[in-house]
């Protein structure tokens, strides 16, 4: 507000001076009009007074005039400075409304690329935000694109002093001021941490060339933190966003696909199984003496071995291969593309590295499994996982720890029908 206190000031000086001006006006009107009266020297005493007086009046007005020209010269500075701000306020608040429909950190870092080159056209930047284990940043965008600006990769929280202290900070090696490991130390840099609902999510930066950086970028510093301000809420929200989609598509215990996502999967994978003639297998497993694992010993025992066995089947297989948490102790596989044959093979393996954990936890942990395929034993959706589940039935009056494969169809006859002869 010193610029509104210092305008006050002004149009008050300004006014003393215009009542002077009037009070000295009226002063040598009474003058003049005593001089028409008079004769001899005191008529000219006082013309030559109100004579002076005009030249006075004069400068002042003079004085005046460039005052107020000042003073116009001032309030058209701060009219553009105020329609300048209202731009601004109208960009950060349609970024704000762009945000909103952000889907991932991606359509995030374009709208902040595309408002920061409209308010800041002579700074470079770059958007950084934190991986899933939160212990480096990675860089998601940088602007403009070229040989030139080429910022660093990815960021270590320990290295940057913005991410330390939790508040915006400069990097100035010009200056010979305290700057990060990651500075280049040819720009100098602001760096404003994004924190929202009290979670630090990524790291907004501005750099500039020159000797004077700390100066340009301290006239920036306010539209750098609204930036961040409101990208760093939209990172909270599709942060947010993502956790929930996590926990409706995932087992919070195992970390597999839950139950809901493995049908709406297996009906996908056995739609394009059926356009393109290719197999698909289902392959069941239950842990074999689960129950007494837990009673004799207790949950949290169970649970790590679940985890441990979750591990080792998702380790075995293919990205596109699905596993999920059936129920309780079964897991479900699907294994797209794959005939019996193959399932069997991968059910082997994926049994003796059940078998294999049994080291690791000091008891015998083991498995049964049970195979089915559409086309080779099922028709479709509706009876491969109970045929794999009947498979799965005959490994455990096998005596467990097997492998099983649910029982061939009979081949179709296509044949063409012969026609009765009379």
């Amino acid at each position: 507000m010193d610029w509104l206190r210092a305008s006050n000031a002004a149009g008050t000086s300004l006014k003393n001076f215009r009542r002077l001006l009037w009070i000295s006006q009226c002063g040598t009107a009474v003058l003049l009009f005593a001089a028409l009266t008079q004769t001899g020297t005191l008529a000219t005493a006082l013309t030559a007074t109100a004579a002076g007086m005009m030249v006075a009046q004069f400068l002042v007005s003079r004085l005046l005039a460039h005052r107020s020209v000042l003073q116009i010269e001032e309030h058209e500075r701060l009219f553009h400075e105020a329609e300048d701000s209202r731009e601004q306020i109208e960009q950060l608040f349609a970024m704000t409304d762009m945000l909103q429909s952000a889907e991932g950190h991606d359509d995030a870092g374009a709208i902040l690329e595309a408002t920061a080159v409209s308010l800041l056209p002579e700074f470079r930047g770059a958007l950084y935000i934190f991986n899933n284990s939160h212990d480096r940043l990675d860089r998601i965008r940088h602007w403009p694109v070229g040989d030139d600006c080429n910022p660093a990769e990815a960021l270590v929280p320990g290295n940057c002093w913005a991410l330390k202290r939790g508040k915006p900070h400069i990097n100035d090696p010009h200056a010979g001021k305290l700057c990060c490991m990651h500075n280049n130390g040819v720009m100098s840099t602001l760096e404003v941490p994004m924190i929202a609902r009290g979670k630090v999510h990524g790291l907004l930066m501005l750099a500039v060339e020159g000797t004077d950086g700390t100066a340009r970028l301290k006239q920036v510093s306010r539209i750098g933190r609204a930036l961040a301000d409101s990208v760093s809420l939209a990172l909270a929200n599709i942060a947010l966003q993502e956790k929930l989609r996590t926990q409706s598509l995932r087992d919070p215990l195992t970390g597999l696909y839950n139950r809901r996502y493995m049908e709406d999967a297996l009906e996908r994978y056995l739609s394009i199984a059926e356009r393109n003639g290719s197999p698909t297998s289902v392959v069941m497993v239950d842990l074999d003496h689960f129950k007494k694992l837990n009673d004799v010993q207790g949950h949290a025992k169970g649970d790590a071995v679940l985890r441990d066995v979750a591990g080792q089947l998702v380790g075995a297989l293919r990205p596109s291969d699905v596993v999920s948490r059936y129920g309780g102790e079964e897991l479900l596989v699907i294994l797209p593309g794959c005939n019996l044959e193959d399932a069997m093979l991968r059910a082997e393996i994926l049994r003796a590295r059940v078998e294999s954990l049994g080291a690791l936890h000091n008891m015998p942990i083991t498995a049964s499994f049970g195979v089915a395929c559409v086309p080779e034993t099922s028709n479709g959706m509706a009876d491969v996982v109970p045929m794999a589940d009947a498979a799965l039935y005959e490994a455990k009056k096998a005596g467990r720890n097997c492998v099983k494969a649910a029982t061939r169809r009979a081949p179709a006859d296509h044949s063409k029908p012969k026609l009765a002869v009379g």
